[in-house]
């Protein structure tokens, strides 16, 4: 297949990656297989096919919402370990804002 040529280092070098030549050699093999691979795909007439979001259907996945039973504030904070004014207390995260 036609293609343009991939320079690996160049881009090993972008991504900061160190390769050496061994390496650069087996990358650039590995991405011609790749685009060669696309190469056949694209001979396929693909027209009037739905593109496909997810290998397999997905029906079903959402439940009715449904308003069920929540704990209280007081069960909610029966265990933490530190409550302030009906709130949970944590550590401070952030230093300076």
């Amino acid at each position: 297949m036609n293609h343009p040529k991939i320079d690996v280092a160049y881009i090993a070098k972008l991504a900061r990656i160190n390769l050496n030549e061994e390496e650069t050699t087996q990358f650039t093999q590995d991405l011609e297989k790749v685009i060669s691979y696309v190469t056949t795909l694209e001979a396929y007439d693909v027209t009037g096919i739905e593109p496909m979001y997810h290998p397999l259907p997905s029906m079903d996945v959402l439940r009715e919402d449904v308003v069920g039973e929540s704990l209280t504030q007081e069960a909610a904070l029966s265990n933490a370990p530190q409550q302030a004014q009906g709130q949970f207390r944590t550590p401070k995260v952030v230093e300076s804002a």
